[in-house]
């Protein structure tokens, strides 16, 4: 099955100047690291690919407790955004966490999007409002009681500022169907992520919102963001396309090929799109 979906990569067509710039967004304790592999087949395919670090993520020289709230661990996306020009489309994808921060750009930059897509992502349209969000956008770990390792920046008196999930449990929650060496690549990688990021919410004019696609790419074995959170989020603020892929939460590293050849649909798909509406 691999060859047969590294074939169709290889035969759909490179990018020329109209084509979109991809810029992958990674979820909470991950980095840019994690794209590695996606990275290399949408390039192969001709497309530019920008992999970038959230604030006190992967590489970023920041501090996981000096994040005050989610704008400023978004903000490396929203500098990348903002320097681009205003004739530049993007296709924003985001994996886990990093829906939300794709959500915040669909709000701040809707012109500058040429669709977004959440992989196995938090799908919100003004983030963690009520109850019934947090239940349907954030993991739920109490299956496994105490899941998370927590920091306490304040003090140990004062609630905990950043977490990240226990190294005995990541392969079974996050990476249960991925190779091992990309498990042990991983847990030397991983950082705590800002707990400020479980607190988003999004202001926005709603016109701007819905004028980008959105396309949902569902993880149907899926241990951290389960299929039923995700068909919840889908189905209160429906995208464009769903579409649906065999892995575990991190498909970057248990299905890369499926992954790059969906991202490569949405390219094309988007451009004909573009192409149809110019005409």
């Amino acid at each position: 099955m691999g060859e047969a979906v590294l074939d169709k990569i290889s035969k759909i067509p490179s990018s020329s100047s109209d084509s979109p710039h991809f810029i992958l967004v990674h979820g909470v304790s991950h980095g840019a690291w994690c794209w590695y592999k996606v990275r290399t087949l949408l390039e192969t395919s001709g497309y530019f690919v920008t992999c970038l670090d959230l604030k006190a993520s992967g590489i970023h020289p920041g501090h996981v407790d000096a994040i005050v709230d989610f704008q400023d661990y978004n903000q490396p996306l929203v500098d990348l955004l903002a320097s681009l020009p205003n004739q530049q489309k993007v296709i924003l994808v985001g994996h886990s966490a990093g829906g939300i921060s794709v959500t915040e750009a669909i709000h701040k930059f809707p012109e500058k999007i040429q669709a977004a897509v959440y992989v196995g992502a938090t799908m919100l349209k003004l983030g963690f409002q009520t109850d019934q969000d947090v239940k349907d956008g954030a993991p739920d770990l109490s299956e496994y009681d105490e899941a998370y390792d927590l920091g306490f920046g304040l003090g140990v008196d004062q609630p905990p500022t950043s977490a990240i999930i226990k190294k005995d449990l990541q392969r079974k929650i996050l990476y249960q169907l991925s190779p091992l060496e990309d498990c042990a690549l991983a847990a030397m990688l991983l950082r705590p992520f800002p707990l400020v990021v479980t607190k988003a919410t999004h202001k926005g004019e709603e016109n701007n919102i819905e004028m980008v696609p959105r396309i949902y790419i569902k993880t149907l074995q899926d241990k951290a963001i389960k299929e039923e959170q995700q068909d919840a989020m889908t189905k209160k603020w429906p995208p464009s396309e769903i579409y649906a892929i065999d892995s575990d939460h991190s498909p970057f590293f248990s299905n890369p090929l499926v992954l790059s050849s969906l991202l490569l649909k949405v390219a094309t798909t988007t451009i004909n799109a573009s192409t149809t509406t110019t005409l």
